[in-house]
């Protein structure tokens, strides 16, 4: 039996309901980290300045110079600072290999700042250099995402296979094999937790070799890796900067790969948290909008599917109680498509939205996306559309 809609869809502005949560929950989690940070970080600054302005003092007192004389130069080093100026000597920051690591840090969108540009031909440069660069390295990031989610999706169907394997089936079991694999769906918890785990594992290893050749600590080095690989790229921290190192250039090969495969990881992990979080975003707009004063089912036990909701009493085939509740892709309609996971992405992207497949939307697993995927899938829409 078909399952019966007992609920009309719930309003159409949901999506605009959906943003203005977020943007509020956003707005909270902002002024929460405000007042920890603040907590814990002014203090130390307070510190900071009242350690600076006794040195300056005993410095100008033992030495018999001039305060103003004194800020005078400071306020020089400063602008020296931002050319690449140092007092320990580091490596060239315009040589080939220098505006290298400037540039890559420039497309990846992480941004160090410890080299910048200051003359005004090369900041025009850096604009339009920046737009296309960013704008071809967030693409990469997709793409690299689509094909890690297409890897991890038969990792998981072979592990799914050999589980039925060895829990023993024989005979008319045997025959039922394919039926369980049929109704068995990635999961995109799973694909979060091995993404985390390999981001976890890069982080590590990425700051075991910092630890050893920039003599930080263990602690500092994850810090690192962790504002590189998600881009934020504070400047306080970086990696390879001294003139002169021990295998130098291994080093420096083996820094821009940590650096790409991690910011690959932690891309792709964070366009799956996005989709939990929209998941959670639509739990909370259900809670709200489905209430039993809007549902026919009222007195009795429902379940909110996509944007219905259903009494738990109807019966629902397994197909039609799939595409409501925009549950991910089964193993047959994902060997059947031939795809590369793009109609993983849709349903996983689905499973966020709530939205249930439309009969007369073309079934080439383009449409759709989450977050930066968006991009990626509207230009696979438009280019499959006449296959």
């Amino acid at each position: 039996k078909k399952c019966r809609i007992c609920c009309l869809p719930l309003h159409l502005n949901e999506d605009n309901a959906r943003f203005g949560l977020l943007a509020a929950l956003i707005l909270l989690y902002l002024l929460c980290g405000a007042v920890v940070f603040s907590a814990l970080e002014h203090p130390s600054e307070l510190q900071a300045h009242r350690h600076w302005d006794e040195q300056l003092a005993n410095f100008t007192e033992q030495n018999s110079i001039n305060l103003k004389s004194l800020e005078v130069l400071l306020k020089q080093y400063e602008e020296a600072f931002a050319t690449g100026i140092r007092v320990d000597k580091l490596r060239p920051r315009w040589d080939f290999s220098g505006a290298f690591y400037f540039v890559a840090t420039v497309v990846s969108t992480i941004g160090f700042g410890m080299t910048t540009p200051v003359t005004i031909a090369g900041k025009i440069f850096l604009i339009f250099y920046g737009l296309i660069g960013c704008a071809a390295t967030i693409l990469f990031f997709n793409l690299f995402l689509e094909r890690i989610i297409t890897m991890l999706a038969y990792i998981m169907r072979w592990c799914h296979e050999r589980q039925l394997r060895r829990s023993g089936m024989g005979g008319e079991e045997a025959r039922s094999e394919d039926d369980s694999l049929e109704g068995w769906k990635p999961s995109v918890y799973y694909v979060m937790l091995i993404l985390g785990i390999a981001a976890l594992l890069i982080a590590c290893s990425a700051s075991a070799l910092y630890s050893a050749m920039e003599e930080w600590d263990y602690f500092e080095s994850l810090y690192f890796c962790f504002v590189a690989f998600s881009t934020i790229g504070f400047g306080d921290v970086v990696s390879s900067q001294r003139e002169f190192y021990k295998a130098q250039e291994a080093y420096r090969l083996g820094n821009c790969l940590f650096i790409l495969m991690g910011v690959c990881c932690i891309y792709s992990l964070f366009n799956v948290i996005s989709i939990i979080i929209k998941q959670t975003l639509n739990w909370i707009l259900g809670k709200l909008e489905c209430s039993r004063a809007q549902c026919p089912c009222r007195g009795r036990p429902y379940r909110r599917r996509g944007r219905v909701c259903c009494c738990l009493e109807t019966v629902c085939d397994s197909e039609t109680d799939r595409r409501l509740s925009g549950e991910m892709i089964s193993v047959n309609d994902f060997m059947t498509n031939k795809v590369s996971l793009a109609i993983l992405q849709k349903q996983l992207s689905e499973t966020a939205h709530g939205n249930p497949r439309q009969s007369h939307v073309r079934q080439n697993g383009f449409s759709g996306g989450v977050g930066a995927f968006a991009i990626m899938n509207n230009r696979l829409q438009e280019t499959s559309v006449d296959r």
